[in-house]
Order: C-alpha cells, then structure tokens, then sequence
C-alpha cells in the first residue's frame, strides 16, 4: 500500500505495512489501512508507539489495530511465545533470575514452569473475549500443547482454580477485569495457578516476538486430542467443594444480601454458591445482574469508583439488606457495603481485609498460617498476625506475589492474603483473588453478627480500638501532555533524590527506596515514606497511565472505645493534611501535574 507523500515517516509507514502483513482480522486490517490512507501520523504512532506489554495484572489495553491495542494479532502473538516457552524453554535460572528477583523469589520462581503440558483457556463476558480465547486455543493446539477451554464466560477465579485442578502447565483467561467497556486482555498462570510474573513474563514476551503472529492456515486443524472441551460442571463442582470448605458449617446462615455483578459473569457462580451453603440467595441487582459488554449502568464498572454501587445500595435500602456484595465484571474483585446511621456504609478495601483476616485468624488455629497483604495496604493486619503469633508477609502490589507468599516462609500455608484494591484470597485453594469465596466468607460473617444482635461495623470498632485506628486513602496525581511518561520518571527521581524531612508538620523517620528491593520485596520502581509510629505515605507509578498513584496510611495509638470517635476525626484530618502536602510537593517538582 502506498502512503501519502510527505504525511507519514517511512520508518512509522513500514511498521503499519508489516503489522497488516501478519493481522488476521479484516476489522483492525482496514484501521489501519485507513490510517495510512490519510496520512494520519499521530493516529499511527497511538497504536504502534507502546506497545501493550505485561503489567501488575497481565496485558490490558483498548480494543484496536496495532501493536498498542488489544486484538487478535496480539492474542495470537503473545499466545504463540507463551506456547513457545513453555515447549522450549527451561524455567529462569540463576543470574537471569536473580537479576529482577530476590534471592527467595528466584528460587521460588525456578519452580513455576513445568514444560510442555495442557493450558487452560478461559474467558469473561466482554467485547471479543469469546473470539480471543477460541484464538488462543487454536494456536496452543497448533503449537502442539493440549488446549482445555471453557465454553461458557466464567469468573476469573474458576479459570485460576482450574489450573491445578486439571494439572495443567498454564492458563490463559481472556478479560480486562474491571476496566472500561472499550477494553480487553489477556491474564497468564504458571502451574501454580497464579499470575505469571517476572523473569517469566518477560521470557514470554520475549519469544512472542521470536514468534511472530500465526496465520489463519496453521490455525485451521484438525487438532484432535490437543483440543478439548473443559467439564465446566467438574471443575464448577470441585471450586464449589473449595469455598464451601471455608465456611463454619454449622454457623448462622440467617441472612438478606444483595448482590450485584456489575454487568459480569459473577452471577453464573456467587447465587448458587451462597444457597449451596445454606443462605438466602441474594437479591439481585436487576439492571445489573446479566453479563453486557457495554456496561450501561457503570461504565467504569470499578466498585471502587464512586456512585458505582448506587443501584446496588438503593436496592438494599429497599429490602432492609445486611449486607450488600458487588463483584466486578470478572468476579475476582469484592466489595461491601454495610448498614449504618442514615443509610448504608461501603467498607473501605482496608476494612475489609482486616475484618476479614480477624475472623479466619480467629477460626483458624496451629503452627505454619501465614498472612500477607501488599505495602501499599494497612498496616494493621502485621499487628494483627503478630499478637495471634501468625506468620506475615508483605509483598509488592498484585496478587502474583500475595498468592505465592507462602514459598517464602517454608512450612506455612496462606491463611489470607490481601490488597486494598478490593482483592482477598480466603484460602490457598485458589491462588489469586477471588471475590466469590470471600464473599461467601462475608456472608458468613455478616451472619454470625446480625444473629449476635449486631453489624459487621462493630467488629470493626473493635479491631480499632485493640490495634488503634488505621485509616488509609489513596490518590492518583496525573502527568498532563505527550511527555508523561518522561515526567513521571522525573518525578520518581525527585522524591528518590531530595525527599522531604517533614510532611504535614510529621517528622519522615526514614524513606524507603525499593528500586533494588529490600528483604521480601523484589526490585521496583515504589518509595515508601515512613512517618515514624504515625503512618507512611508511598509513591508509585501506574503501570499503564501517567499517573503517579499515591497511598496514604496514618495510625493512632490504641484508643479504646471510648476513644474512637477523636482519633477517627483526628485521622481523617491529618489524611487531608498529607494528600495537601505531598500534591504540592510533586506539582513543585515536576510543574506539569494537574
């Protein structure tokens, strides 16, 4: 094809001309034809400039043509290096390792890749994710591996669950979680059944490229034995067995939930899972309750964002709820919302890990539990696990280093891991977030209170008052214009090189660099401010915007109940106090932050 003289360069131009040359979709083909056709330079360079790569939680990014979004072209490349890897290459070893690892990572990562085996392949409910995962299943079966797919839209922790439950070498689940309706990816799981991480995920992008993007003719079969249907009712029948194990059986179950799944597939598994367990099925959120791609009620469907639950908290008002339980589109994420004075309460993801790890560290009992949550969560759970004389991690943030804390301590199993990000892992019976089980896990708790007279907010008091208030807030500060990216290095180096002696009036006792990791942590690009007893405050880049996102943690002394509700007040403000101090820090630094 040739291009407008003059409107395009001739090294962006070849780019577009080779990636037409190798895409199978006549849809992001004509894009991107189009885009040549009119000499549209800074359209070109949006799809071929970053290309989408492995982040905290796989590959995401805008459905599109080219290198920098998401089709099939990539689902087919990145599908052929995983396949590629685990045929060909033996798991990282050594310096290759240890390079973006610690010392225990890197020996616990030597164990994740089992060679050539069945990969699952599952998908959510999206735009596309049905043909994507069809797509990466014919390519593992033309590569010569066993692909095992789902044929229904499922949530994301059945297709984790499936993993070892099939003694399969990988996984493959086709989503975008939680993201806006133009947008799709793409997760990877070793045979652990977690997420892929680092050096593996390089070593697969790595030899996607190698790879290349396979063509419609090598795709076309007959694969015989290397391509089979999953038993959706075995495997549905076993991660049922597995959350249900978690649960007291013979406890409360007396209970009125409602449940919204935002539009997801969570509602083909949570309903039925609750009344499997003994409970009243939740209500469901009508609006919300069948899986739509288009997301109409939530168009960022994050139970995070605000006014994301309104319909979910109207209805539970309605019906005089105990409680309300809202997945994401996926179902790993939850969240919950409570009653209280003048209405109801949306627990914060803090809150809810806390009063979570309280109640299966209370249920739970003998040596070897370990708990873990991420350093940009609350401090409270360590203090927790400590007085219980449990084991605690930290880890960095996703769930691909909560789900395998464990290898780090030998002889302990996960009791309960979690993120303030609404994720929790309940049990290591699957190993990522799962926001099925936990909430049944809720439910359980919620029960076992409204039979006691009372509401999950007074355990909460409790913990406050023993453990002294923990309140946490997060904000993201975004880098305006085409240098983004370079700006949030800049800014990055900044708090690295002259980090501040007092935020907010509080003395910064010490700061804490974790570019060459430090104990448990892995090398990464996170500052950690510590403010003596009195909180933390830690900086880290999104690993897909230009936005530095900022976590923020202040801690009273233990107050007692009669205490509670000044140190809350005392808190809060002094949250407000910091946000205040370092905005205007890093707009001072960089000058480009709105």
């Amino acid at each position: 094809m040739s291009t407008p003289m003059g409107t395009v360069p001739q090294e962006l131009a070849d780019q577009a001309e080779a990636w037409l040359a190798q895409d199978p979709d006549p849809a992001t083909r004509a894009e991107i034809s189009g885009l040549l056709a009119r000499g549209d330079e800074a359209g070109l360079r949006e799809r071929f400039e970053h290309p989408l790569a492995f982040g905290t939680a796989g590959i995401r990014g805008p459905l599109g043509a080219g290198p920098a979004r998401f089709n099939r072209a990539v689902v087919r490349r990145v599908t052929a290096g995983l396949a590629r890897y685990l045929s060909e290459g033996p798991s990282p070893r050594g310096d290759t390792a240890r390079g973006s690892l610690t010392a225990a990572w890197a020996a616990a990562a030597e164990e994740l890749v089992r060679g050539p085996g069945p990969v699952v392949v599952g998908h959510d409910a999206r735009h596309g994710s049905e043909d994507f995962a069809w797509d990466a299943a014919r390519v593992l079966a033309a590569s010569g591996l066993r692909a095992l797919h789902f044929r229904s839209a499922l949530p994301t922790p059945v297709l984790a669950f499936a993993v070892r439950h099939l003694g399969a070498a990988a996984g493959v689940m086709v989503t975008a979680s939680h993201n806006p309706a133009p947008d799709n990816g793409y997760k990877v799981y070793l045979a652990d059944g977690a997420q892929i991480l680092p050096p593996h995920d390089a070593a697969v992008a790595a030899a996607a490229e190698t790879a290349g993007v396979p063509p419609d003719r090598e795709l076309l079969g007959p694969f015989g034995d290397r391509m089979a249907e999953v038993d959706e009712a075995d495997v549905l029948a076993a991660y049922r067995s597995a959350a249900l194990g978690v649960l007291n059986p013979s406890g409360p179950r007396r209970l009125r939930s409602v449940y919204s799944p935002l539009h997801g597939v969570g509602a083909a598994v949570l309903p039925g899972l609750m009344e499997e367990a003994g409970f009243e099925p939740p209500a469901l959120v009508p609006s919300q309750a069948k899986p739509d791609p288009d997301f109409p009620t939530a168009p960022f469907p994050n139970p995070e964002e605000p006014g994301v639950m309104d319909r979910a908290l109207a209805q539970a008002e309605d019906v005089g709820a105990d409680v309300v339980l809202v997945n994401d589109p996926d179902g790993d994420r939850l969240a919950v919302a409570v009653p209280a004075a003048g209405g109801f309460r949306v627990l914060t993801g803090d809150e809810l890990g806390v009063l979570i790890g309280a109640h299966l560290l209370a249920r739970s009992e003998g040596a070897g539990r370990l708990v873990a949550t991420t350093v940009v969560s609350s401090t409270m759970l360590s203090q927790m696990a400590r007085r219980a004389g449990v084991a605690y991690v930290e880890t960095l943030t996703g769930f691909k280093w909560l789900a395998r804390a464990a290898r780090l301590r030998p002889g302990h199993r996960l009791l309960f891991a979690y993120e303030e990000a609404l994720g929790y892992a309940v049990s290591d019976a699957v190993a990522d977030k799962d926001g099925l089980s936990a909430a049944l896990v809720v439910a359980e708790m919620a029960a076992e209170a409204k039979d006691e007279g009372r509401s999950l907010l007074e355990p909460l008091d409790e913990l406050e008052a023993t453990f002294g208030v923990h309140a946490t807030a997060q904000w993201s500060l975004r880098l305006r214009g085409e240098d983004g990216p370079e700006g949030l290095v800049a800014v990055m180096a900044r708090w690295r090189s002259a980090p501040p002696d007092r935020l907010a009036g509080t003395a910064v006792s010490s700061v804490r660099d974790l570019a060459a990791g430090e104990g448990d942590l892995p090398p990464s690009d996170v500052v950690v401010l510590e403010l003596g007893g009195a909180g933390r405050v830690v900086l880290r880049p999104s690993g897909t915007e230009p936005k530095l996102k900022i976590y923020f943690e202040v801690t009273t002394e233990p107050c007692g109940r009669e205490g509670l509700v000044e140190a809350r007040g005392s808190a809060r403000a002094r949250l407000e106090q910091l946000r205040g101090a370092v905005a205007a820090l890093t707009r001072g630094y960089q000058g480009v932050l709105a």
